[in-house]
């Protein structure tokens, strides 16, 4: 079964042909995968860069129609609460703050407002979903604490800044803890895109060698702009990190640590958003080696001696639509790395805040058995008690994208907390049939090397603006001539995909130029070009422009494939498709006949082409 078997309409498989690069013998000739090494150093692109972004996966917003800006008392207390929240905005207007409110898309609000104003507004904008937590700035606590109680999303009464900065900073963590994803899959047939991005991403991030902190420190300072606290922190990042790297296991240091290593993280990892990962990659692959390094360490000592096994939980409130899919079975796993205790009522606790943050979420824990056989460096976890910045007891932290199988799902109660416990176990592509099918499938589906896969992954997927990200970045820093012409058909890929068919050609074009200037004559390489232009024209209608780029690569093909390659066939089927548009069907007919006979050799019997 192909993995990408659903997919199949979207791709338009059989008159575009993705451009699979091709290492060449020739010595004049550049190949792909020289302009996607391992190695590719990603550098600033400051073009792209907006200090305006969010990076957090909440922001605060302060309403108050009497508000002072300038004065002292309230630059303290903006200083206090950005320990916790990077970005922090002042209304005065109610309408343009609930307006605000409204549009926010991947982030979550804390409100804090003033008791003037809390009975009018609170009952407007309560059930919206962007809202997290509301916490009144008021002289006279007594005045609405009885009618806070109605509102749950009011976190308190409060008369001082400091208080609020505190409930504020616990609002964050939960709010952190409640955007971590649980992708699951009940089947091969019903494979979420989600899914199957989050398990190859980890291989695709684990392969690619980073520059250095450096980058990743200069996009954090950008970001963090004129907040004091957290730049005095990335300047402790940068003196501190690479130093102590191997002796102090200093990234879970760091990643445990509430800061911007944290929450830059987890909100890229949630959101899939691509700028950040690649940024954090090198703290991405520091973090992995730093667990699997501990883990090598720990194995014995961790489990039970007769059984050989462990057992972790770790508590989350998520909604029904979530919740449903779990249902189904099959496999399961968390979008980050994930962070668990030996302490069942640790996890039970998350679950509480979780339900008091949104009482129309359902309490879900997991209670994850871990078996010492099948554990091994593809799902490192990890007790991090002595290594954490804040020493808990009892933690233990597996790598991102760790699989479980699903399987007791019961209804349990606790202190008056209800929710549904999940039985779930590790498992790997390894000791997992239905995993490594998935992982197998894939792998043949997303060749090349580490960008190249994660660019052809994201676009497969249907991800066509963060595929077109990557690439964009990408071809801005490309250091030859190959590595162009390769973005440059990528993004062409993308277009054409999006319908944006001129932009397409241009791409492709630009491509083929550079093929034609580095690689020999009649390279196979510019049949792919050719090809995908026709491929645009075809979808364009122009039937006439499309059969010469399609007559053009079956020319190129001809002299440089054996007689009965695949990409032959392919190509004699593209022409077929445009005379049969044409109503020329007798050529059609034959250019269908001939790909047939080349399928009939290369391809095995009873296979789909």
């Amino acid at each position: 079964m192909s993995f990408f078997l659903s997919y199949a309409d979207r791709l338009r498989a059989k008159h575009l042909k993705l451009y699979q690069p091709k290492s060449a013998k020739s010595s004049t000739s550049t190949t792909a995968e020289q302009a996607d090494s391992n190695s590719f150093i990603i550098k600033r692109d400051r073009r792209r860069t907006d200090k305006n972004e969010i990076i957090q996966n909440f922001l605060l917003l302060w309403l108050d129609a009497k508000i002072d800006e300038s004065s002292e008392d309230y630059r303290n207390s903006i200083k206090h609460l950005q320990r916790t929240v990077n970005t922090i905005k002042p209304y005065r207007d109610t309408e343009e703050c609930i307006n605000y409110i409204s549009e926010l898309e991947n982030e979550k609000a804390f409100l804090i407002i003033s008791g003037a104003l809390c009975e009018t507004v609170v009952p407007r904008i309560h059930n919206m979903a962007q809202l997290y937590s509301i916490y009144v700035f008021c002289r006279k606590k007594e005045k609405y604490e009885e009618w806070a109680k109605d509102w749950p999303k009011v976190k308190g009464i409060f008369t001082e800044i400091i208080p609020i900065c505190d409930a504020v900073r616990q609002s964050a963590r939960q709010c952190d803890e409640d955007s971590i994803v649980v992708n699951a899959v009940s089947s091969l047939n019903q494979i979420e895109p989600l899914f199957m991005y989050t398990q190859f991403f980890k291989e695709i991030i684990l392969e690619i060698d980073f520059e250095g902190i450096n980058e990743l420190a200069e996009y954090a300072r950008e970001k963090y702009a004129g907040n004091d606290e957290h730049l005095a922190i990335i300047d402790e990042f940068v003196r501190d990190y690479r130093s102590h790297l191997d002796e102090n296991n200093k990234p879970i240091w760091w990643y445990t640590r509430e800061c911007f290593i944290y929450h830059m993280l987890n909100k890229a990892l949630a959101k899939l958003q691509i700028e950040i990962l690649l940024k954090m990659g090198i703290f991405i692959r520091d973090l992995h080696r730093n667990i699997e390094k501990i883990h090598a360490e720990q194995t014995n000592e961790m489990f039970d001696c007769t059984t050989k096994e462990i057992t972790v939980y770790r508590g989350k409130a998520m909604t029904q639509e979530d919740f449903n899919k779990i249902k189904q079975g099959g496999l399961l796993s968390f979008n980050n790395f994930l962070s668990t205790s030996t302490d069942r009522t640790v996890a039970i606790g998350f679950i509480q805040e979780g339900l008091e943050s949104n009482s129309k979420k359902i309490g879900v824990l997991f209670k994850m058995n871990i078996d010492q056989s099948i554990s091994s460096s593809s799902t490192p976890f990890a007790r991090i008690d002595e290594y954490s910045y804040f020493k808990t007891e009892k933690e233990i932290l597996f790598s991102m994208h760790t699989v479980f199988r699903v399987h007791q799902i019961e209804e349990k109660e606790h202190d008056g907390i209800i929710f549904w416990r999940v039985k779930l176990s590790l498992t790997n592509a390894s000791d997992d049939q239905q995993l490594g099918t998935l992982m197998e499938s894939m792998r043949e589906e997303i060749t090349g090397t580490g960008w190249q896969k994660m660019g052809l992954l994201l676009w497969k997927l249907g991800e066509n603006n963060k595929a077109e990200q990557l690439y964009n970045m990408l071809l801005n820093e490309a250091s030859n001539e190959s590595a162009k012409s390769y973005f440059y058909h990528c993004l062409g890929m993308i277009k054409d995909d999006l319908g944006q068919y001129n932009e397409a050609i241009e791409f492709y074009q630009k491509s083929l130029d550079i093929k034609e200037k580095t690689l020999p004559p009649n390279h196979p390489d510019w049949a792919q070009s050719y090809n995908n232009i026709g491929s645009v024209y075809y979808n364009m209608g122009e039937y006439s422009k499309a059969l010469s780029s399609y007559e053009r690569a079956l020319e190129i093909w001809k002299i440089a494939l054996p007689p009965n390659h695949p990409d032959l066939a392919i190509s004699y089927s593209n022409i077929g498709l445009v005379y049969d548009k044409m109503g020329q069907y007798s050529k059609a007919l034959s250019s269908y006949e001939q790909s047939l006979e080349i399928r009939k050799i290369a391809l095995p019997p009873n296979h789909p082409d």
